[in-house]
Formats: C-alpha cells, sequence, structure tokens
C-alpha cells in the first residue's frame, strides 16, 4: 500500500523527460510516483492518487496497439491533467480524434491563451502569448464532447484543452521542461488549484515517515551497511541509525583506491559526529596485490567487485550476521529497472557497490532513500544535519582510482593521482566552481612525455582532467572552464606532483563518451 496521503501518480508512456514531472509535482510540495503504463492499472489501485498525469511518449496514438490509460482513470473522479503524447491518448479515448501531423513542431513555440482557466490561474490572461517548448508530429484534431481549447500555437489548434466539469486538462506542449518557462508553475496550479492538494510533502515529513517505516521493518533485527563516503550511503546510514540506533553497524572497506584521506575523513566524521558503530577495514593490501599487472578495465571491476564481498561477508561474520542489509537505492534506480519496450521488469535491478550480496548472503535489503532524487538526497541529508562537505561531495565510482588509472594499476602510479587529484579538487574549490561542476576528477594516463625542468631533461605521466555539467548523469556536458583557471590547475600539478610534466582537459561531452575514462 501507499505510504503516502496525497499521491499524484504518473503514467510513463516512454518519454525521456517523464522524471521531470515526477520532479516538478515534489516541488510543489506534493508526493509523485512514476508507473510505466504497463503496471498502471495495478498501481492506480494500489497507490489510490488524488490525481493522475499522463506523460509524453515516442509512440504515436494513430499506431495500432500504442500504448493506452487504463480506462479505469478516467472514470475515477479525480484530476487528470495529459502531456504532449498524454493530450493525444487522452483525447482518443475520450472520443476525439488525433492525425499524423503535416509538419513537426519542435522546439521554442509561442502559445495564445484563448481562456482563463484555473490551470494558467496568476499566470496566463486571456489575450497572452507566452513562450512554451514543444516535441510532437501528431496532433489532436477534434476534441471530445465536454472540452473546449484554452490554448492554441501555430503548429497546434488544441494546444491546451479542458474540461473543466470533470477537471481533465491536457497540454501538447512539455510544461516539465526549462524550456517551458511559467512550466513548473503551471504544474503548481494542477496539483494546487485542480488537485486541491496542500503541498505539505516536506524532507521534514519524510524523515519522520522514513524512520517509522525502518522501524517497521526491521523490529529487534541488526542491519550492516556498505558506507564508501558517498552522499547516498552516508544518509541512508545516518537515516537508519535514527531509526533503531545500535542496531546498526556500517562497514567500511578501504581497497586502497579511494580519494587522499578519503578513508580517515569517512571515519573521522561518524565516529565523531554520529557515533554510529563503523568497522574500518583496511584491505588495501589485498586488492592491490590481486590487481597487480591487470590493464583490462572489466577484469579491474570484477576483481574489485569479487574482493569486496568476500571482505565484507568476512567481516559481517565477525559481527555475528545480520538480518538486512542497508542500501542507497535511489529513486532513478527503481525507474531504470523497468524496460518500456519489453514490458515491465519482474525484479528490481540492485544498484549498490557491494554487488551481489544480498543473494550470497541470504538478506534483506532496507532502501529508505529508494523514493528520493539525488538532490532530494541532499536536502534529506540536510535536514539530518550532515556536514555539508558530504551533501555536496562529487559522485564516486565504485572501482575507485582504478578506472581513473587506465592501463596497469600500481602504489605509485595510485599516489600520483591522488595527489593531482587532491591539487585539482582544492582549485576548484578556491574558485568557488565545485558547487556549480557535477562531477570532477584527474585521471593519469599511461602515456609518458618529454618535458624540461629547469635545465633537466623530464620523460613523466600526462595528466588529463575532467569536468562535466549534469542532472542525473546520463547525458553530461563538459565544463567550459575559461583559459586562465585550466593554465593555473596545470602549472599547480606539474610544480607540485612529482611524476607529471603535462596536463591536457579533456572536452567530451555524453554522448559519445563517458564521465569516467574506463
Amino acid at each position: 500500500m501507499n505510504t503516502h496521503t496525497d499521491t499524484i501518480l504518473i503514467i510513463d508512456f516512454g518519454s525521456q523527460v517523464t522524471q521531470l514531472i515526477a520532479r516538478r509535482v515534489r516541488e510543489a510540495g506534493v508526493y509523485s510516483e512514476i508507473v510505466p503504463f504497463q503496471l498502471a492499472e495495478t498501481s492506480f489501485a494500489r497507490i489510490r492518487p488524488k490525481a493522475v498525469i499522463l506523460s509524453g511518449s515516442p509512440h504515436s496514438t494513430t499506431e495500432i496497439g500504442s500504448p493506452r490509460a487504463p480506462q479505469s482513470i478516467f472514470e475515477a473522479g479525480i484530476p487528470v491533467l495529459g502531456i504532449c503524447y498524454g493530450e493525444q491518448t487522452m483525447c482518443a479515448q475520450l472520443g476525439g480524434k488525433v492525425e499524423a501531423g503535416h509538419e513537426r513542431e519542435f522546439g521554442r513555440a509561442s502559445l495564445q491563451v484563448e481562456e482563463d482557466s484555473p490551470l494558467f490561474a496568476g499566470l496566463w490572461k486571456k489575450g497572452s502569448q507566452h513562450q512554451v517548448w514543444m516535441s510532437h508530429g501528431d496532433r489532436v484534431v477534434s476534441l471530445p464532447e465536454g472540452f473546449k481549447v484554452i490554448g492554441t500555437s501555430k503548429g497546434a489548434p488544441f494546444a491546451a484543452i479542458a474540461d473543466e466539469k470533470r477537471h481533465f486538462y491536457a497540454v501538447q506542449f512539455h510544461p516539465e521542461v526549462a524550456h517551458t518557462p511559467d512550466g513548473a508553475k503551471l504544474i503548481g496550479n494542477f496539483v494546487h488549484n485542480i488537485a486541491g492538494l496542500k503541498g505539505d510533502w516536506t524532507m521534514a515529513a519524510y524523515r519522520e515517515q522514513a524512520v517509522a517505516a525502518i522501524r517497521s521493518q526491521v523490529g529487534s533485527g541488526r542491519v550492516i551497511c556498505g558506507l564508501s563516503g558517498g552522499v547516498d550511503s552516508s544518509v541512508a546510514a545516518v537515516l537508519i541509525h535514527e531509526a533503531i540506533g545500535d542496531q546498526l553497524t556500517c562497514i567500511l572497506v578501504d581497497h586502497g583506491l579511494m580519494r587522499k584521506d578519503e578513508a580517515q575523513q569517512v571515519v573521522s566524521m561518524f565516529r565523531e559526529t554520529y557515533d554510529i558503530p563503523l568497522v574500518h577495514v583496511d584491505a588495501s593490501g589485498l586488492f592491490l596485490d590481486a590487481l597487480d599487472g591487470v590493464s583490462d578495465p572489466e577484469q579491474k571491476r570484477k576483481t574489485i567487485g569479487r574482493l569486496f564481498i568476500e571482505v565484507f561477508e568476512e567481516e559481517a561474520k565477525k559481527l555475528g550476521g545480520a538480518e538486512f542489509l542497508a542500501q542507497g537505492t535511489l529513486y532513478p534506480d527503481v525507474i531504470e529497472s523497468v524496460s518500456f519496450t519489453g514490458g515491465p521488469s519482474v525484479t528490481i535491478k540492485s544498484h549498490h557497490n557491494v554487488g551481489g550480496l544480498p543473494e550470497r548472503m541470504n538478506m534483506k535489503l532496507v532502501e529508505p532513500l529508494r523514493e528520493l532524487f539525488k538532490d532530494e538526497v541532499r536536502v534529506l541529508g540536510r535536514e539530518l544535519g550532515l556536514p555539508e562537505s558530504f551533501i555536496g561531495r562529487h559522485p564516486f565510482p565504485g572501482p575507485g582510482l582504478a578506472i581513473r588509472c587506465p592501463g596497469v594499476v600500481t602504489r605509485d602510479k595510485l599516489e600520483i593521482l591522488r595527489e593531482a587529484d587532491a591539487v585539482y579538487l582544492d582549485e576548484i574549490r578556491k574558485s568557488g566552481l565545485y558547487d556549480a561542476i557535477w562531477q570532477a576528477f584527474a585521471v593519469l594516463l599511461p602515456v609518458q612525455t618529454v618535458g624540461v625542468m629547469g635545465d633537466g631533461r623530464t620523460y613523466e605521466y600526462v595528466c588529463a582532467l575532467r569536468a562535466v555539467t549534469s542532472v542525473d548523469g546520463m547525458t553530461a556536458d563538459f565544463y567550459p572552464y575559461d583559459m586562465e583557471f585550466l593554465g593555473r590547475a596545470a602549472t599547480r600539478i606539474i610544480n607540485e606532483v612529482r611524476g607529471i610534466n603535462r596536463v591536457v582537459y579533456d572536452v567530451t561531452s555524453k554522448p559519445p563518451g563517458t564521465i569516467e575514462w574506463e
């Protein structure tokens, strides 16, 4: 059963920006949940939402077998908002007509407001024009009974429609994207004015509910949590500790591939600030010996993953075992585990740094963050009082520096890389850029070049710098540093880090590249 009193259900027909709809609803202070269209009927019965939003889609309603919303949603007496494909399927299902458009309407468009509406209240008045973002080929050509046009555009005569008696609204444009400047406020109007929801879903309320849910699930059982020092595992650990205290034990496995002083910083914060039972295992020798001579990226990952499981299992046994394993699984991980083209996935894939542990150790999962987006986890972290240095920390890969050191990993190369990375991040912080960047790091290339220092010739490594901006890590753009910053960072690295005599900057976006180098 859904534990949130007021929930808006978002039915995903496969749009690339459905997550943004959920974000906008939550920003309006109301909990939202995304389900794929294949699970919409059962989810609607389970969640019992106060309103429904129908997403966009790459499909066409004119195709045989294209996705539809459950008819029960339109018969439930609750408000429904259709967006793009959502408008088209709403019209097709309720007696209107949709046709393939002669011209695609893609990008910025101007919407003419034809009628005042609760959807536009306080924002748009009859006769005014506003920028919106369109992305469609098909278009509505006749409306179902009870609907009226409230907005038009050059390519969409039914760009915004409403059946105010039944509280059905639909727009051909995408209010969830930033390119529709008033879009978030329009969704807020649907949530508050039309659905009548208060907007009292806050992190304080979520924290209270999560603590109760953890206590209910765990009872008097023991929980172990793999702590990496990243924001997800840190917030999960602090939240679970608030719920069950010493029934939780965190295990930090230092594989020798962490950033400079990272293990010590994590241990200090948790032992000094939170008094959370924490086992710190220095297994660096084991991992680095096993990686000796290994250059294939996939083999590196598998070696690190296998050893991590073995060390974690061994430490758990020393504690006398545990019934539950805590993970920092986030909502995007849950959403992405469902295939919209091949049907719903039966098993939600596990997203954690200790892959394979639940199956091997026969443990139940505790995932208190699985309803939250990354930025919401950071808000919860602040609510819980975590230091800002942890909350705002850039993502860090499970295999650590091993995949930022292409080729064979050695202790000497890791030490060079740690120092270069520390200097680079220090320069970013001093320049006030850390929070503007999604992820930044140094890479030690398996290439040596000739240089000159003083009167001597050098033959040392090349260091590549990487920095990207992103919302969720799925796509990313390289960060556009000015050349003065890059020159300053390169000079510091070459002067302060022995073993590097050349620095380059990676200007590859994702796609076609990945964020990490391996």
